[in-house]
C-alpha cells in the first residue's frame, strides 16, 4: 500500500511539473497595431502605436510581427535618441521584406520607425519595454539598465499568431493562470484517489 502511494506520489509531481514547465515555455507573436499592416496612423486613430505598445505586456521569447508591403514600406530598429528625433541614420537593424520580425531576446527598451522618410513625424513609430512592466509615459527616458537586444528577420511561417487584443488580460498570465488551476485540480483529484 505504501509503494502505491508513493508511486501516486510521484505521478502528481511529475504532472504539476510538466504543468510548469508548459506554463514558462509560451512565447507570442504579436501584430504591431493589431493593424492589417505597419503604416502611418490614420487620423482616426493617429496613437494607435503608443495605445497597442501600452496595453501588451511583452516577455523574452515573444516575437513583433511588422507586415507591409515591401516596396512601399520597411521597419528599422532605432537608438532613444534617433526616436524622439525621426532620425533614419544608423539604424541598429533595418527589415525591409514585408513579414519583418523581431524576436525579443532580451529586457529592456526597444525603438522602431519606419525607413521610409517623413513617416516617422507621421508617428509610425514604436516604443516597447520588455520585462519592466507597462509603460506609462510612452516618452519615459529608460531606466539605467536599457538595452538594445538584435533581431534577426524571418521568413513568416508556422509561428502561430495572438488573436488576443485584450487590453486587460495578458496571454502569459491567462496561460499560466490556467495551467495552475489544472496542477491544483489534478492534485486534489489524485489526493481523494489515495
Amino acid at each position: 500500500m505504501s509503494n502505491l502511494l508513493s508511486q501516486n506520489r510521484m505521478l502528481v509531481f511529475l504532472l504539476l511539473s510538466l504543468v510548469q514547465i508548459q506554463a514558462k515555455v509560451f512565447c507570442y507573436q504579436y501584430k504591431v497595431g493589431d493593424l492589417s499592416a505597419w503604416g502611418i496612423p490614420t487620423s482616426a486613430n493617429p496613437q494607435v502605436y503608443p495605445k497597442w505598445s501600452k496595453y501588451h505586456n511583452l516577455s523574452i521569447g515573444d516575437s513583433l510581427l511588422f507586415l507591409y508591403p515591401p516596396s512601399q514600406d520597411s521597419v528599422i530598429q532605432v537608438t532613444e535618441e534617433s526616436y524622439k528625433r525621426c532620425n533614419l541614420k544608423d539604424p541598429i537593424l533595418y527589415m525591409n521584406n514585408g513579414n519583418s520580425l523581431f524576436n525579443i531576446t532580451s529586457k529592456g527598451q526597444f525603438y522602431f520607425t519606419s525607413g521610409v522618410a517623413g513617416h516617422c513625424q507621421k508617428n509610425q513609430k514604436l516604443h516597447i519595454s520588455v520585462g519592466e512592466g507597462i509603460i506609462e509615459n510612452m516618452d519615459a527616458a529608460p531606466g539605467p539598465n536599457s538595452a538594445y537586444a538584435p533581431s534577426y528577420p524571418t521568413v513568416f511561417g508556422n509561428i502561430p499568431v495572438s488573436n488576443s487584443t485584450s487590453a486587460s488580460t495578458s496571454p502569459h498570465l491567462t496561460s499560466t493562470f490556467h495551467f495552475h488551476i489544472i496542477g491544483f485540480m489534478l492534485c486534489a483529484l489524485l489526493s481523494t484517489i489515495m
